[in-house]
């Protein structure tokens, strides 16, 4: 499939790069970044302005375009799909390779001396700006704030920013109340000599105030600011989403400590703020440049990980139990789908799209399920190793016994959010594809059964997970881990494992969520990947070095691994009775669920699943 010409809009946008009416001066380079005035990963459809420019729907990848040149960059999860969905005018950047320049490199090696570069700043966040601004200017270039945004100009038919019902979310699903939040926001922030914390990350506000919305496809957050002061918070937000169940939320949660402003005001109440304080202004890194350039005054600029963010990480026990007790229930619906699909992939036509539609039928069965909480990755042979994959009318191809099938999906329910990837073969697989599956079981096995100190970062762990890869020249080009959201977003920070370093990770500590997903992915053949949810806990070595604490994992996700992929001649003695632990566990609890809901079917594929492994 031959992709749809950007021709004509790089040349509108070039042309606007060169307008006056629009930019103080002409520019000669336009960054196009990923992400919304929230910094947010995933983005409404009014915020699509790279996937609008370049084509190119993935979740990351910067876009750059200059007089003659548009490039793009992107990571390893999404190589494959960018180079498909990327036309002639463009050049694909592979982060992550040791040849790929990063951007700040590119454009002071390829720009002449003298260039000024703009960007939305808006679209920036100050942890990319300052640094990128300051690594132009040691080359005799500049980086300038462009407040016009080019691409929405030339986006005629651009969708507007949704608006859609707000709602609180029960103490019982929470575990916390918005007044004892408050209370311990505002302890740090009396530490730091912080009078006002400003929250621009969409999660973390709808984690701070226990309301949930549904402004962005599969997360349930809500377009707003919050600005936190000394008892009392002002919350930004489009005053069409302020019905009465949201303000006898706050009512009775904060009593009358609090303001709703609109949405569009932040920016002129933060020039406010910032001029009648004595001590700090508190911004996240991740915030726009936009809104800390607001601050005049640089030394009363505090710029941290947020309280929120370190809090929403750290599940309190209610959020824990809820986690746990959703993952049963995913397991269960992902059971009778697997299930299902084994017994009718012979006689009936299911696709990559039909195949998702049924896993969906199954999860609106679970208590409190809500949504999906992304796009589920449905992915026959070839499409398997395009890792973010989506199937589309355009690729949509049938799911059959002669190739892999890598389902990666996740439900949001109120209690938890949940993300389990599972690879599959319903027929014959080869003995490459077994030994790569294998390989990534080894190394998932032995990730999820380490001990390690307390507040360790990930980054220390990720290797655990590709030893086995990497004995025979094989890896994966994403990270191993991520965090999750209870009833948020299913990438959560700031916890990651990975083989990049992440600054703000604080370290692992008890009460975490971070997914364990090593991979492999043959290009044009298929995709393996293996994904659970663990939950880090406390572990009791026999000493304790300098009595810092240790602490392991304990995985969550409770869906069979398919043992026909599995070479058992490659496991030791250790790995096998670790799985079929591993595989009793999934027996006893997913069992009784299936048995109340009548699935006779799924009940005996999972008791066939769970068979222990024997060498």
């Amino acid at each position: 499939m031959v992709p749809p010409s950007t021709t004509n809009l790089l040349q509108k946008l070039r042309s606007l790069m060169q307008n006056t009416k629009y930019v103080k001066e002409p520019i000669q380079a336009y960054i196009v970044p990923s992400s919304d005035a929230h910094n947010s990963e995933y983005l409404a459809e009014c915020d699509e302005y790279r996937a609008f420019i370049t084509g190119f729907t993935g979740s990351a990848g910067t876009a750059i375009i200059t007089d003659k040149e548009a490039l793009l960059w992107t990571d390893g999860r999404y190589y494959l799909q960018a180079s498909q969905q990327l036309d002639s005018n463009w050049t694909l950047m592979k982060e992550g390779l040791p040849t790929t320049p990063s951007q700040g490199d590119w454009l002071c090696r390829n720009l002449t001396k003298g260039s000024l570069i703009g960007v939305d700043p808006k679209l920036y966040a100050y942890n990319k700006f300052f640094p990128l601004q300051s690594k132009l200017e040691g080359t005799g270039h500049k980086l300038v704030a462009v407040h016009t945004n080019l691409i929405e100009l030339i986006w005629s038919d651009r969708p507007a920013r949704p608006a859609n019902p707000v709602k609180p979310l029960t103490r019982n699903y929470t575990g916390k109340s918005v007044a004892q939040k408050l209370k311990e926001v505002n302890e740090q922030m009396k530490e730091k000599n912080a009078e006002y914390l400003v929250i621009t990350a969409l999660d973390e506000i709808a984690y701070f105030l226990n309301l949930r919305g549904a402004d962005i496809q599969f997360n349930p957050v809500f377009f707003a600011y919050l600005v936190i002061g000394n008892n009392n918070f002002t919350v930004f937000m489009n005053e069409k989403q302020v019905n009465s169940a949201v303000e006898d939320h706050f009512n009775s949660e904060v009593g009358n400590n609090y303001k709703i402003e609109n949405y569009d005001c932040i920016e002129k109440k933060i020039e406010e703020y910032a001029n009648k304080i004595e001590g700090y202004i508190w911004f996240s890194e991740q915030s726009s440049d936009a809104l800390i350039e607001l601050v005049p005054k640089k030394n009363r600029l505090l710029t941290d990980i947020t309280p929120i963010c370190l809090m929403k990480g750290v599940k309190n026990e209610t959020e824990i139990q809820g986690m746990r007790n959703c993952h049963i229930r995913d397991a269960a619906a992902l059971c009778c789908y697997f299930s299902w699909l084994e017994a009718n992939i012979k006689t009936q036509k299911i696709t990559e799209i039909s195949g998702a539609q049924k896993l969906l039928e199954f999860r609106k069965m679970q208590k409190d399920f809500v949504g999906e909480s992304f796009d589920t990755i449905s992915s026959v042979g070839p499409h398997g190793a395009i890792i973010h994959y989506k199937p589309s009318q355009n690729t949509d191809v049938q799911i059959t016994t002669d190739q892999i099938y890598l389902c990666d999906s996740g439900g949001q329910y109120l209690d938890g959010t949940t993300d389990v990837t599972r690879t599959l073969h319903f027929g014959t697989p080869t003995q490459f594809e077994k030994e790569c599956y294998t390989r990534v079981l080894k190394g998932q096995l032995k990730l999820s059964s380490r001990i390690f100190p307390y507040k360790i970062k990930g980054n220390y762990l990720d290797s655990f997970a590709r030893e086995y890869l990497w004995q025979v020249g094989l890896d994966y080009a994403h990270g191993t881990g991520h965090g999750i959201g209870s009833y948020l977003n299913v990438h959560e920070g700031p916890m990651a494992i990975s083989w990049r370093t992440v600054p703000e990770d604080p370290g692992l500590e008890p009460g975490m969520f971070i997914s364990n997903e090593p991979g492999y992915y043959q290009d044009g053949q298929f995709g393996l990947r293996i994904e659970d949810i663990v939950q880090v806990v406390e572990a009791k070595p026999p000493h304790n070095f300098n009595n810092r604490g240790y602490l392991t994992f304990e995985t969550i996700t409770l869906v069979p691994k398919m043992n026909k992929l599995i070479l058992v001649e490659m496991l030791t003695k250790e790995e096998i009775k670790q799985l079929n632990d591993y595989h009793q566990k999934c027996l006893e609890i997913v069992k009784p669920v299936l048995e109340q809901q009548g699935q006779v079917e799924a009940i005996k594929w999972l008791k066939r699943e769970t068979m222990p492994l024997t060498i």
